[in-house]
């Protein structure tokens, strides 16, 4: 059975879930921050954006150019499950600074640009992820000071913990803001 239709999947309907859970607030709500050095919304989402558009270009190259290990690969065993990296107590969370938003209260956006954004940028990674075969995106590895080593399949898992990880907290300031 593949897996990777199954996380695209998820990958769509965890965002479109977290988006409709923003129905009926303003932008202004939507960049409320609730407390001073805490994230906004739309910061959050921001955030998610940052996250997978950086880790797009690394995962494309090493298809591109570890493609021909993978091939070479393909009748081995790999992995496509990983735990939830995020939920690990190990897991060093002060890292995100690392992807600040570039949007803020003092430089918003509208959210249905961070929407459009966030659709466009997954439609990237579907597109990316269709019709290849599993066999070898599962045997092309990358190597992550905080994950170990990962394949491109468990790669994309990481994304979707990673988006979830804070569409948890989209769905707690949403429900705080709604009047």
């Amino acid at each position: 059975m593949e897996i990777i239709p199954t996380y695209l999947d998820l990958l769509d309907q965890q965002r479109e879930t977290a988006f409709a859970a923003l129905n009926g607030l303003t932008d202004a709500q939507i960049w409320q921050r609730p407390a001073p050095n805490e994230w906004s919304i739309g910061e959050i989402i921001d955030h998610n954006y940052l996250l997978i558009a950086s880790s797009y270009p690394i995962v494309t190259f090493a298809w591109n150019f570890l493609g021909w290990y993978g091939r070479l690969r393909k009748n081995r065993p790999y992995p496509t499950e990983i735990d939830d990296v995020y939920r690990r107590a190990t897991f060093p969370m002060w890292v995100g600074f690392l992807w600040t938003p570039r949007y803020s209260p003092r430089k918003p956006v509208p959210l249905e640009t961070l929407k459009a954004e966030n659709r466009a940028l997954h439609a990237r990674v579907r597109a990316f992820y269709t019709g290849k075969d599993e066999a070898i995106l599962g045997n092309i590895y990358l190597y992550d000071p905080a994950f170990g080593w990962c394949n491109l399949i468990t790669m994309l898992r990481i994304g979707i913990y990673h988006d979830q990880l804070h569409f948890d907290d989209v769905f707690k300031l949403a429900v705080t803001d709604k009047p």
